[in-house]
């Protein structure tokens, strides 16, 4: 494989010094499997990480992935944390280290695990089991203190260099001083103008000093000079910290006095908050990882914060620089370095923790409430949108997983939670992590409730999709008998879907067909998904389409596209027109199985639905076999097995999809001989996107380009556009198209590379420019 990719950074304001540890950094992970980048609190280990991964992407074929666990809590969720950072969609239902082991067994990757002191141990056994297991992936982690790894390279980030007192400062002060660089640059973005003279460097270089170098503080002190002189500031943080170095024994070590230096300027940042910023700083600072605007509202508000002041006072806390904004124009988001998040959970906690406790429930809550409504929006338009949302709100909702299983009395929301997020594990693949929390939850709450059933048959929809039809099938007939003993009819037709699919992928179509058309002699209950009510067409269609009844096959998918066509909705309707294309395929009309086989993965490429992209792949090959096409036939075929693989699942085997396979491939082999190896190969080493697009006639040639990239030609180009920091309108402008196919562009661009943000697509452009031969 050859798969290139610099997996989700953050964003980063600009970069200040540090040019010899950049280059430290990447001479030590060329030499040694486990470099760790240690250092106090605010020494900008983790802007040095991310400053330096672009500059090592060229050496690591299959990519660069970031993982961020600033927001993970639970020491369990570490490898959970490393798939989703992986994109690993593994079905196989073995351990989620078992997976990543198998996963980056032939990868050469760089993992680089961002603030990992609060779960040093469970990073430390993970680290040590990937390292053993593996022989090319390398680790970049960063952590106040070092691994508890035997074969690790410690790197300690010193503070950032200051002039020593008394010293004659030189011509050009911030050259050979980052500290004071940082300062100006800093400063200047608030007060703009301002630069190092012969009036203000002395005073600069004493303040900085005072904050030890530290990069955190430096930026904190910086943003006052909206305010104060740089002289002002000196001398008030100089009273601050006399005041905290007389309280405490002693100020010799270095770690305990820096830590006393940023804790000085964070506490007069703090007293420099109106009392609505400060409320929102304690509150917001349960959150795990980014949160958006709304959220804050619902978990920040409350006694001394009205919601119309929180506004102001986040706005308040972005110029303070004590939250960050991330997100684009449209999607704004925040959050908070953990420095500053740690400081703001120590002021919470100040009542014995009764407002911790108040904040983690709404933050449960919110959760509820948002996964809810985005179950209720999903039969419709915004699928795409809904699972970016869902994506971005994934340490959030973790969070709100932990406080239910950790806390007295919050089991039975924790269920309802996991039960309200069947569509989004089922639709995306992500059923390592749907079954992570069902079982665990079911494990704990055992009581007979509306929410333990429908948990019941969501855990057995993942169980099916990993081909466990002996597990899955008894978890969906406890469902349905709970459901019915409680009187709740539309939970009792949610398992439907699950019980004639346990029969379907067994190979008993007559039972399956029984179960099927039971479910579409009755009318929807109130309550009902219309995406599980959808499913009973698909899956009776199929199963019709099998036995050869391809007529009343077609005119089911035809039935119920017309309702989805009605309500936008693209995710059921792409396995209509994949059910329909097979009962065309089978019949004979090869013409209209191409087209509403290609529509299908044109709306599965929409919604990232990997394994229904692989079965269309694989009927799309059978449809050009029959058409004596055997080339692109064997590149489909082998893109669909390339899915199979990484998935660890079998379904080309299975009794209901295992036939097109093998009909596609003798086919293919008759068509090519000797030359079906080299086409399949090329099938092979394609992503799915870029197997879609290869598929679609979106590319000429299967072989994979040097840099593996999901964007289209125009969609590259727009990306070096961002990374130039053009706005939209810029953008619009510079290319002769309208603002709105601009602003289409952009948005396609942060759906396709799963980020929140431009400055994230600047990051990832820049990484690829720095590998690009």
């Amino acid at each position: 494989m050859t798969r290139q990719r610099i997996g989700r950074p953050v964003r980063a304001s600009s970069f200040v010094g540090r040019r010899q540890e950049t280059a430290e950094v990447k001479r030590l992970v060329a030499a040694h499997r486990l470099v760790s980048l240690t250092g106090t609190g605010g020494v900008g280990k983790t802007r040095l990480v991310l400053h330096a991964v672009p500059r090592l992407a060229r050496a690591f074929a299959d990519g660069v992935h970031i993982v961020q666990l600033a927001g993970v809590r639970d020491a369990s969720l570490v490898p959970l944390a490393l798939i989703e950072a992986l994109n690993i969609r593994d079905v196989s239902g073995r351990s989620p280290v078992r997976v990543l082991i198998d996963q980056l067994q032939d990868r050469e990757s760089l993992l680089v695990l961002d603030n990992c002191e609060h779960l040093a141990d469970a990073c430390s056994r993970l680290v040590e089991t990937l390292l053993a297991e593996t022989d090319r992936v390398r680790v970049l982690a960063t952590s106040r203190h070092p691994l508890d790894v035997t074969a690790q390279h410690v790197l300690e980030v010193q503070p950032l260099a200051t002039p020593t007192p008394g010293e004659p400062l030189p011509p050009k002060p911030a050259l050979e001083y980052p500290a004071l660089a940082l300062f100006a640059d800093r400063a200047a973005a608030v007060l703009p103008g301002f630069s190092l003279t012969a009036d203000n460097q002395d005073a600069v270089a004493a303040l900085c000093r005072r904050l030890d170098g530290l990069p955190l503080a430096i930026e904190l002190a910086a943003v006052r000079m909206r305010a104060l002189g740089v002289q002002q500031l000196l001398e008030r943080l100089d009273r601050r910290h006399r005041l905290l170095a007389d309280s405490a024994d002693s100020a010799s070590d270095d770690v305990l006095s820096r830590h006393r230096t940023l804790r000085a300027a964070v506490d007069w940042s703090h007293d420099l908050c109106t009392p609505e910023e400060q409320t929102v700083w304690a509150r917001a600072s349960v959150f795990a990882g980014s949160f958006d605007l709304g959220a804050a509202e619902e978990v920040c508000a409350g006694p001394g914060l009205d919601r119309d002041e929180m506004v102001d006072a986040v706005a308040g806390l972005v110029d303070k620089s004590l939250l960050v904004r991330d997100g684009d124009a449209v999607h704004a988001r925040y959050r908070m370095l953990e420095s500053i998040r740690q400081y703001g959970l120590d002021r919470l906690r100040e009542d014995g923790g009764r407002a911790e406790a108040v904040a983690r429930r709404r933050v449960r809550d919110w959760c509820l409430d948002f996964v809810e409504e985005c179950e209720r929006r999903w039969f419709g338009p915004d699928q795409p949108e809904l699972v970016r949302r869902l994506h971005a709100e994934s340490d959030l909702i973790r969070s709100a997983f932990e406080f239910c299983l950790n806390t007295p009395g919050e089991l039975r929301a924790g269920l309802k939670l996991a039960g309200h997020l069947w569509f989004f594990w089922f639709a995306t693949g992500a059923l390592v992590e749907g079954r992570y929390w069902l079982e665990r939850l079911l494990a704990a709450a055992p009581e007979p409730t509306v929410a333990r059933a429908r948990a019941l048959w969501g855990l057995a929809l993942m169980l099916l999709s990993q081909g466990n039809a002996v597990r899955a099938a008894p978890l969906v007939e406890e469902a349905r008998e709970l459901a019915l003993r409680l009187g709740d009819e539309a939970e009792a037709a949610h398992t439907y879907f699950g019980r004639g699919g346990a029969l379907l992928i067994s190979g008993d179509y007559a039972r399956a067909r029984v179960v099927y058309e039971e479910a579409l002699s009755r009318p929807p209950r109130e309550g009902e998904s219309m995406s599980l009510v959808g499913f009973k067409y698909v899956e009776l269609a199929h199963v019709l389409a099998i036995q050869g009844e391809f007529d009343r096959a077609m005119a089911l998918c035809e039935d119920f596209r017309q309702v989805c066509l009605t309500y936008g909705e693209q995710w059921i309707h792409s396995y209509l027109l994949r059910i329909l294309a097979f009962a065309e395929w089978a019949k004979g009309d090869r013409t209209a199985a191409r087209v509403h086989a290609r529509e299908c993965l044109r709306l599965k490429r929409a919604v990232g639905d990997v394994f229904g992209t692989g079965m269309t792949l694989e009927l799309l090959a059978a449809v050009h076999a029959r058409d004596g096409e055997g080339r692109p036939a064997a590149v489909l075929l082998g893109a669909a097995k390339r899915i199979w693989q990484d998935a660890h699942v079998a379904l080309d085997r299975t009794p209901s999809h295992g036939p097109v396979r093998t009909e596609a491939e003798e086919c293919a082999r008759a068509l090519l001989g000797g030359g079906f190896k080299s086409a399949y190969q090329e099938g092979l080493d394609l992503t799915s996107d870029h197997a879609v697009a290869y598929a679609l006639g979106e590319r000429e040639s299967a072989a994979r380009p040097v840099l593996d990239s999901p964007l289209t030609r125009r969609e590259t180009e727009v990306a070096e556009l961002l990374a130039e920091g053009l706005t939209n309108q810029q953008i619009a402008d510079r290319l002769v198209v309208a603002l709105r196919t601009a602003e289409g562009h952009v948005e396609r661009i942060l759906s396709k590379l799963g980020f929140t943000s431009r400055s994230q697509v600047a990051v990832w452009t820049e990484g690829r420019r720095a590998i690009r031969p």
